[in-house]
């Protein structure tokens, strides 16, 4: 199980109480695995954190795992070992621009 926390929004959409959801992402886990399942579990956030029909990410939506951004890793790359072990979760981040 993979745990994911998500911003106030997305949690709103999805009827979610807690901050932190959990998922179960076939292997190879990988970010894409992961949001497709993140997808299947909450229909209702298709679409939100990357292109419905493209899925390409977001422009304002970033992911971090094991202190690192991985907003532009490849979506088919592995996730980090402790985000698959469960010991530290994949964020999903919405992020502000302006001036």
């Amino acid at each position: 199980m993979i745990r994911v926390v998500l911003p106030a929004p997305l949690r709103s959409l999805a009827r979610i109480r807690t901050g932190e959801v959990t998922v179960e992402v076939a292997a190879p886990a990988t970010q894409a695995a992961l949001l497709d399942a993140l997808e299947a579990a909450y229909p209702m956030l298709r679409g939100t954190t990357r292109d419905a029909r493209t899925l390409r990410r977001r422009p304002f939506i970033r992911f971090y795992a094991g202190g690192r951004d991985l907003s532009d890793v490849e979506p088919d790359a592995p996730l980090p070992a402790a985000v698959t072990a469960g010991e530290e979760p994949f964020l999903v981040v919405g992020a502000i621009a302006g001036g």
